[in-house]
């Protein structure tokens, strides 16, 4: 039986996206529909049974934006920092894969979110004849061509002209050592399969989609965003609301966890796992959400699995649940209430923190703290406790 080729992607997001408008940061980071459009790409390829490592082409100055939206995942390989020009950085991404020694590599922009499976296997599909295989679809407009002044000089005719998309696919040799003769040679072309006509390698058009826009302004960003929120609530019209609450005592230990961010202490918290009073409170506000048990209940402290666990697995199984019924998180607010250590020099990394863990934007992650105005067990210094609450977006059932 022939041994299927090994197919790597290659995702390039060191981009500033100036006719975006810079005011909210690089395009690849602006959120749409509450995910960012980065790590709806990445999980565009990620969850592709057939793509093997994926890596992403940064820029020098989107180290922590990145971290905030890469899901953790084993086929998710540290990111590269890109170049001046988008050629540089993809020919960087490509010197960094060369250690996987994938068979074929999918070259696609960041800003490309709106991809399908499909397309992919159309594109890793051709490759098994051709070197280099681009995702087109033909020309529909009328093309006009305008001078300096903006005065019509003709039309262009319109026959056999193709607009390109991404992912372009290669055999990654190929195209590797075509990039780094284009390096060398000085030459800069607008995208990969034309550094690859230059090199003398033909290209295969297969059939592109129209719904893989690139996003590329301001409007283009709002618009895809306002449709997705549309579609969303459309489809997840099913609301639920959660809370969740955690509280645990002081014991021995130098430093106590929240929200996945350890923070230096007096005393540590007692717990069959780590004890991370505000990640329990959310799980528990999610299974409540979701009418599915408690965090006992999957997770019972009986079960030694769980000794000394870190919460953010217990966080994972409850986000799985949601997905698992075709639903999505819109919210989660988490209040800790506890005399000390102070919370509010940590809160952005917490924030940060959650986010990441669950895959949505920093601004659906709420984080609070205040005291019990040393009353009862909390204000007498003895533990402390969080309260959360979870939004969940969830397809309506056939019966109420």
């Amino acid at each position: 039986m022939a041994e299927i080729p090994s197919t790597a992607a290659l995702i390039v997001a060191a981009g500033r996206g100036v006719r975006a408008g810079g005011l909210d940061g690089p395009k690849q980071y602006r959120m749409l529909a509450g995910r960012a459009v980065l790590r709806r790409t990445l999980d565009l390829f990620l969850s592709h049974p057939t793509i093997g490592p994926v890596l992403v082409v940064t820029h020098a100055d989107d180290a922590a934006q990145y971290e905030s939206v890469a899901p953790q995942h084993d086929r998710l390989l540290p990111p590269v920092t890109g170049g001046a020009t988008r050629q540089e950085s993809v020919r960087r991404g490509l010197a960094a894969l060369a250690a996987a020694a994938p068979d074929n590599v999918l070259i696609h922009d960041a800003v490309r979110p709106f991809g399908s499976h499909a397309l992919i296997d159309r594109v890793t599909g051709a490759l098994k004849d051709a070197v280099a295989v681009l995702p087109a679809l033909p020309v529909a407009d009328t093309l006009k061509a305008v001078d300096a002044r903006g005065v019509v000089t003709g039309t262009v005719p319109r026959d056999g002209l193709y607009a390109a998309e991404t992912p372009q696919g290669f055999r990654f040799d190929a195209i590797h050592a075509a990039h780094e003769r284009a390096a060398s040679s000085g030459l800069v072309f607008t995208d990969d399969t034309a550094v690859a006509e230059w090199a003398g390698i033909a290209v295969t058009v297969v059939a592109g989609e129209t719904g893989n826009i690139k996003l590329t302004t301001a409007a283009d960003i709002a618009a895809s965003d306002g449709r997705l929120v549309a579609e969303a609530a459309l489809r997840l019209g099913d609301v639920r609301v959660g809370t969740g609450y955690d509280v645990h005592t002081f014991g021995p230990g130098d430093r106590i966890v929240f929200g996945g961010v350890e923070i230096p202490h007096t005393h540590g918290l007692v717990g069959h796992s780590d004890a991370d009073v505000a990640l329990h409170a959310l799980t528990d506000a999610i299974l409540g959400a979701l009418a599915d048990g408690d965090i006992g209940v999957h997770f019972p402290p009986s079960d030694p699995r769980w000794r000394g666990a870190s919460s953010d697995r217990f966080l994972a199984d409850a986000v799985a649940r949601v997905a698992a019924r075709g639903g999505a998180l819109a919210h989660l607010d988490v209040a800790i209430v506890a005399e000390a250590p102070k919370v509010n020099p940590h809160r952005d990394a917490m924030r940060a923190g959650i986010a990441a863990m669950r895959g949505v934007g920093v601004d659906r992650v709420g984080v609070k703290a205040t005291t019990n105005e040393r009353m009862g067990f909390i204000g007498r210094g003895e533990g402390i406790a969080a309260i959360a609450t979870a939004t969940v977006r969830l397809p309506f059932a056939a019966t109420p």
